[in-house]
Parts: structure tokens; C-alpha cells; sequence
């Protein structure tokens, strides 16, 4: 008996402590226990307390949701009448203001981006770099394999960032992304973490790069939502969209002597060329070709519609660059 009433008393101490430490009486509501906004906000994830009132997400005061711009979908594939899905293996259409996926086939397979790759390569760039400053071009940025892209740089080259962007996007110079990352990151790889930071932090979480212009290796791979995540992005930024939409761009620096060179560097998008035309209604702003023999002809394009409504669509590892140009004329014309 004397062992219960222990017990009894035991048991109303430690409620009476309880009571104490509570406020006599007042709720406890502990802290946040798993930090959930200081992870979004990691994430490049606006707090909810830092939009702005008028925003869609805060009118009810309810935090930002990570996809409330994007299109979002699952994992089942999106038909489309006049579609010819064996043009490629992967191919998407995505209406970037309507956040609406309207055609979708092997979006989540993962596959070799080729020099789609540079549209991270731009985006990581122009986020952390100083456009107005300048690089001398490593022996390294053209320790290149044969047949790659280039733009021409030679060793001892003195070249600003920004101009460096124009020659990894119109030409696609290999040359240009090895010297963009050497000038970001101080090497190769410290800028292929970077690219992986970046490219979590935008949900491409089924990518991997480990290098800045796309050339093939295995452990180089990405999907084709997340390409449309990182392309979305980048088309945030005003220099990119200058970029993607000139047909072809005036370059003039300084070679290791100290004397004038210039370059000519003209888009690989065949549509800026007058090679190849949008359907009627479609205006073709810009886009990042990309080949190799692994990946395949691959394309991001973005375009309007007659409303100046803005699309992506990507075709990945189509079977050549005239069914590529083809499979992607047949997603521009869902575009009402």
C-alpha cells in the first residue's frame, strides 16, 4: 500500500511540474522541430513571410508551395493525335504560364542531355559569375576530344564571361564551357558540384553532371522534366533569353599578344537559321541543340503563342536532326 501511495505522489509532482513549466494552465506549442522552412529556404525557397502580399500564395497566408509555377506530372505518358512517338525516345510540352503539361512521353527516363547540358552551364553562370570580368583560357579548356563543338578560343585568350555565355549557347563551344566553369569554380569538377547543387535545388533530382558541356560519360545524366525544370529557370534571367533569341553574335577580345580578335558566332538552332519553320501561330524565341552518338539529335526550344503565352518543348534522342525538327514541329502545333 505504501508503494502506490509513492507512486501516486511521484506521479502528481511531476504533473504539477508540468502545470508550472506550461504557464499555469496555458498551451505549450514547442518550436518547429525539423526546421521545414529553413530547409526551404536552402532550397532557394522564399519563406512564406517574404512574398509579397498580393502573390497568389500568400493571399490566404499560406506558405509557398515548391511547384506553384511549375507544370507539374506524374509518371503516366501524355498521347497527342499527330504525334509520331517513335521520332525519339523522350519528347515533352509544357505551357510555362498555364502550368500545364500538354504532351508527355519518357519524361522521367534518365538519358544523355548532350550540349543541353549548357543551358545549366548558363544558368549556374550567370548566377554566381561577374559578366563584365574577364579569364585568360586555359591549355585545359582545349583539352577536348575530337569532333567537339568549338568557338574558336585559343590558350591565352583574354575574354569576359559574357561573352564567353554567347559562344557556350549560339555555337555551343565546348571550349567556352570548360573556360566559363574554370572561371566559376577554379576547375571542372568544383563547378560540377556546383551544377548539382543548383540543379537539386530547382527539383531536378533525377539529374547528375559532372561536366559543363554534355559530352558523353556515364555518370553524366539527366531527365527530360528536369531539363524543363533547369529551362524554366533559366529563362528568368534576361541574358539568358538575349542570348537564345540572336540568330548570331559579334565577339571581339584579346589574344595572348595582346591583339584583336574577332569571332562570328552563329545559332545551331535551326529554326533562328531560316532553316527550318515553326507552324503557323508559333514564334520561335530560342533554344540549345544538342548531339552526340549517346544521346542522340536532342532540342529545347521555347516559343510563344499568339497571346505571347510562353511553351517549352524538348525532344530527346531523336533519330536524326530532320526527324528531330519534324517530331518537334508536330508538339508546336498543340500549342493553340
Amino acid at each position: 500500500m505504501k508503494c502506490i501511495v509513492k507512486k501516486h505522489r511521484f506521479m502528481a509532482g511531476i504533473l504539477a511540474l508540468a502545470f508550472c513549466m506550461s504557464g499555469c494552465g496555458q498551451e505549450i506549442v514547442p518550436e518547429q522541430p525539423y526546421g521545414v522552412y529553413a530547409a526551404a529556404e536552402a532550397l532557394g525557397i522564399p519563406a512564406a513571410d517574404s512574398l509579397e502580399p498580393d502573390t497568389a500564395a500568400n493571399k490566404t497566408g499560406s506558405p509557398a508551395f515548391f511547384g506553384a509555377s511549375l507544370c507539374v506530372g506524374g509518371n503516366t505518358d501524355l498521347t497527342a493525335e499527330g504525334v509520331t512517338d517513335s521520332l525519339s525516345e523522350a519528347a515533352g510540352l509544357f505551357d510555362v504560364d498555364n502550368r500545364e503539361i500538354l504532351y508527355a512521353r519518357n519524361i522521367h527516363a534518365r538519358l544523355h542531355p548532350a550540349s543541353t547540358t549548357k543551358i545549366l552551364t548558363a544558368y549556374v553562370a550567370i548566377k554566381y559569375g561577374d559578366l563584365s570580368a574577364t579569364t585568360r583560357v586555359s591549355e585545359a579548356a582545349l583539352q577536348l576530344e575530337q569532333g567537339s563543338s568549338v568557338c574558336g578560343l585559343s590558350v591565352g585568350d583574354v575574354i569576359s564571361l559574357e561573352q564567353l555565355l554567347y559562344g557556350l549557347l549560339l555555337c555551343s563551344g565546348n571550349d567556352a564551357a570548360i573556360a566559363i566553369a574554370e572561371m566559376i569554380s577554379g576547375s571542372q569538377e568544383a563547378f560540377a558540384e556546383l551544377m548539382n547543387q543548383e540543379a537539386l535545388a530547382l527539383g531536378a533530382t533525377n539529374s547528375h553532371f559532372v561536366n559543363s558541356h554534355g559530352l558523353t560519360h556515364e555518370e553524366h545524366y539527366t531527365t527530360l522534366y528536369d531539363l524543363y525544370l533547369i529551362s524554366q529557370a533559366a529563362m528568368e534571367f534576361a541574358l539568358f533569353r538575349e542570348i537564345i533569341e540572336a540568330p548570331s553574335y559579334h565577339a571581339a577580345f584579346q589574344n595572348q599578344a595582346g591583339k584583336q580578335v574577332t569571332k562570328e558566332w552563329d545559332t545551331s538552332n535551326q529554326y533562328l537559321k531560316g532553316d527550318k519553320k515553326a507552324p503557323e501561330g508559333v514564334t520561335v524565341l530560342g533554344g540549345k541543340t544538342g548531339t552526340t552518338s549517346a544521346a542522340g539529335n536532342c532540342l529545347v526550344l521555347f516559343s510563344q503563342d499568339s497571346g505571347g503565352g510562353l511553351f517549352i518543348s524538348i525532344v530527346l534522342k531523336a533519330d536524326g536532326r530532320d526527324n528531330l525538327y519534324v517530331h518537334m514541329n508536330e508538339l508546336l502545333k498543340k500549342i493553340e
